[in-house]
């Protein structure tokens, strides 16, 4: 079964990334050694998210299971760009796939620095552009406003010729237009979704367990709202849709290439099996066969008729 693909001209062997921050590649491989690099999970690797300056993250606690899912209040610590680009970038450009970096920032001067920084760096295939943060300019989110959006990459698209990936909130209501402004832009292509806002009640204090109060809701239970806007806003847009929502096998995956995306993502499924990718990769082409398609391009070309 040829599941290969590409995604924005990156050539991939197959279409199953990983959802940004739930797969540390350099642990593994420390862990792994040669054994990961001859059998990756994925066939892009996308970086945990960098901002400008080094963030701690949120207080603890910053995890609660859900019988679906789970929620999550990590709230991107990360070294900073500095540190990344010394540090984390040089080994990740080394890996055995495609690499697409992360980034997020409060203001579109905040982006540039990133963009130029992470842009210059040879091997460096994509940049995901997380847009989930308030500007301090207009105190807006600007993944939640289109015109915030399209102006964020009006700003962004002329400074690199690298594929642009922006990654979408589900929390708004209708991601199609924020889709849409992207697309207009300049935008390469489109991510979705992300997780959902929610909490927990610790039960034993009688208040929020979570030490930010609230979180992120991911996995199996927030799949049907994921299929549904993954299908609504690849109905909308004619750049490629990455999909992504609680995907936890082979046939999941297959759902979201039906409902109009190109390529897949795993996130929650990577904490409870590191091995997640391979397991999905694999049962996608038996997905494939099942339901009568000769290829993965079969599939993508079916979500067009």
């Amino acid at each position: 079964m040829d599941i290969s693909t590409d995604l924005c001209g990156i050539a991939l062997d197959g279409p199953v990334l990983n959802g940004s921050g739930t797969y540390d590649a350099l642990a593994a491989r420390r862990a792994f050694g040669e054994a990961l690099d001859r059998d990756f999970p994925f066939s892009a690797f996308v970086s945990k998210t960098i901002t400008g300056p080094p963030r701690d993250g949120n207080p603890p606690h910053r995890l609660w299971e859900t019988p679906s899912g789970m929620i999550n209040s990590i709230g991107l610590p990360n070294p900073g760009l500095e540190s990344f680009v010394s540090g984390d970038l040089p080994q990740l450009v080394g890996l055995p796939v495609p690499l697409i970096v992360s980034v997020m920032a409060d203001s579109v001067e905040g982006f540039v620095t990133l963009i130029e920084a992470v842009a210059a760096v040879e091997g460096v295939a994509g940049i995901e552009l997380n847009v989930s943060c308030p500007n301090v300019h207009s105190g807006l989110i600007v993944g939640e406003q289109p015109t915030e959006t399209e102006a964020l990459m009006k700003a962004l698209r002329p400074l690199t010729s690298l594929p642009l990936i922006v990654k979408l909130t589900p929390n708004v209501a209708n991601p199609e237009n924020v889709a849409l402004a992207a697309e207009a832009g300049g935008a390469d292509a489109v991510s979705l979704i992300n997780t959902l806002k929610a909490t927990a009640i610790d039960p034993d204090r009688n208040r929020p367990w979570l030490g930010a109060g609230g979180g992120g809701l991911s996995g199996p239970a927030i799949r049907p709202i994921a299929l549904a806007q993954v299908r609504i806003v690849s109905a909308a847009v004619t750049i490629p849709v990455v999909g992504m929502g609680g995907i936890t096998d082979g046939e999941s995956a297959l759902e979201f290439i039906l409902a109009g995306a190109r390529v897949v993502a795993v996130g929650t499924e990577n904490f409870r099996d590191p091995a997640a990718g391979i397991a999905v990769r694999n049962g996608l082409s038996a997905a494939l066969e099942r339901r009568g398609f000769a290829s993965l391009a079969e599939a993508q070309a079916s979500t067009l008729s």
